[in-house]
């Protein structure tokens, strides 16, 4: 009778310990979450002793050398790089010593210092080891292989605008495309790195890291500056401006070639078979250079010797997104694009996916829009009518591939589902579409009538 009654009450506390399980998994109403996982008045991000916030780029001739930027405590100034052949031994061998410049930056979470390196005279193809110095530390070696010279076969990523959640919903998607692309050394990101936020910016600086680590950590990353790294001074009165955000200079260090009056904002590279061209189109629409950027990128193409060219804005030509219109881009912009016709134009801003050529029937330009990020737009009519395919509340990520004459790209969602795919096939001075319809997943349309905030005009937020 004892032991039955210790059975009974057993077996009572198991279904009282299984309730609460139970309930946890019904299907909770969808809700949206703010923009970064840290609490109000939590420091998660306070800068310290130990390097962080570790990224490199491409130099002007990416086989040749590398910009190295990384985050300390203010205690650290002008601290050293150290680079090397990477062998297969733990001992380093000949070391290359290079001193940072430093520069200083108040935020919410504490003043740090944010070094910056350029590094030249490497060689093309070659796997270099390099490590940053903190105070009285170091970071971990990385490994990093230069870009090749003309000739050898190129995979990069591209990424639409990441903006919101990074740590939260984007860093699944840097997972998935490194699985599908793990011998990329290239990352192109279209702008709109995070949302801005006032006082929330470092705090979404520092997911942005978190969630793009994996992909930092051994590919050289080109980034875009899109509206939101700027922020608008003396807003709501009549001097009102866009001024760039003091953490793009610092925390990035690109080539130094680019238009006048965007200097910080524009430049290109070249890497294997490819000239990567890097535009600011809210400086051209808000500050008044679209037509220096016209004239400056008209001279880049020009001068162009490589196979293959990208350029990078972010925001579209065409745009997918009700209500939008970016006129003085199609204006100034879209014709230099089109008589040199540029191979892919990558672009961001309006959180779907389309794609469409350009104003002739040749193959160039391939004009695309995509988005990593969580927050998710919807699709206009007009998109609907022109571009193919489109692609509302999808993550995604793309896989581009050169190799001679011949460029591959795909476009996957979040989990790797192949949605868009095409070739392009340089013959001669010709250049010939291949699309690759068949192994791609259905439309993907937006199933919620409004965010869970209430807005009809997005899918998402």
């Amino acid at each position: 009778m004892i032991r039955a009654r210790g059975i009974r009450h057993a077996l009572a506390v198991a279904l009282l310990a299984v309730l609460p399980l139970q309930a946890a998994t019904q299907d909770a109403a969808p809700r949206s979450e703010p923009n970064t996982l840290v609490p109000k008045g939590v420091m998660r991000y306070a800068p310290g002793a130990f390097p962080d916030r570790i990224i490199a780029a491409p130099s002007q001739d990416a086989a040749r050398g590398l910009g190295i930027a990384w985050r300390t405590g203010a205690g650290v100034e002008s601290p050293w790089v150290e680079l090397a052949v990477a062998t297969d031994s733990p001992d380093p061998g000949a070391v290359r010593r290079v001193r940072a410049a430093t520069q200083a930056l108040a935020t919410e979470n504490g003043p740090a210092h944010h070094h910056q390196v350029h590094i030249d005279g490497l060689e093309p193809d070659t796997l270099y080891a390099w490590r940053v110095q903190g105070q009285g530390t170091w970071s971990p070696w990385r490994q990093m292989r230069t870009a090749a010279d003309p000739g050898a076969p190129l995979t990069l990523l591209y990424f639409g605008d990441t903006q919101n959640q990074n740590a939260s919903l984007v860093s699944r998607v840097m997972l998935e495309a490194l699985r599908h692309a793990p011998d990329a050394r290239l990352a192109l990101y279209a702008g709109d790195l995070v949302s801005g936020g006032g006082g929330e910016d470092d705090n979404e600086w520092g997911e942005w890291f978190d969630a793009v680590g994996p992909v930092a950590s051994t590919t050289a990353i080109a980034p875009t500056a899109g509206n939101h790294e700027y922020f608008k001074e003396f807003e709501d009165t009549p001097q009102e401006r866009r001024v760039l955000g003091a953490h793009w200079p610092r925390t990035f260090v690109l080539p130094d070639n680019g238009a006048p009056g965007t200097e910080a904002t524009t430049y290109w590279f070249d890497a294997h078979d490819a000239r990567v061209v890097v535009l600011d189109g809210t400086s051209a629409l808000d500050l008044g250079t679209a037509q220096a950027q016209a004239a400056w990128l008209d001279g880049v193409l020009r001068a162009n010797t490589r196979t293959w060219t990208i350029v990078t804005i972010h925001q579209p030509m065409f745009s997918p997104r009700q209500d939008r219109d970016n006129a003085l881009l199609r204006e100034h912009i879209l014709p230099v694009l089109e008589a040199h016709r540029v191979d892919l134009v990558l672009q961001g801003h309006d959180h779907v996916y389309g794609r469409r050529g350009g104003l002739t029937d040749q193959a160039t330009p391939q004009y695309v829009v995509s988005v990593a990020g969580a927050k998710q737009y919807r699709v206009s009519p007009q998109a609907r009518r022109d571009m193919d395919p489109v692609a509302e509340d999808t993550q995604l990520f793309q896989v581009l591939r050169m190799d001679g004459a011949r460029l591959a790209y795909e476009a996957r969602t979040a989990t790797g589902r192949l949605y868009d795919a095409f070739e392009l096939h340089r013959e001669g001075d010709h250049t010939r579409l291949v699309e690759h319809p068949d192994a791609r997943i259905p439309q993907r349309d937006c199933p919620r009538d409004a965010t869970p905030k209430g807005r009809a005009d997005r899918c998402w937020e």
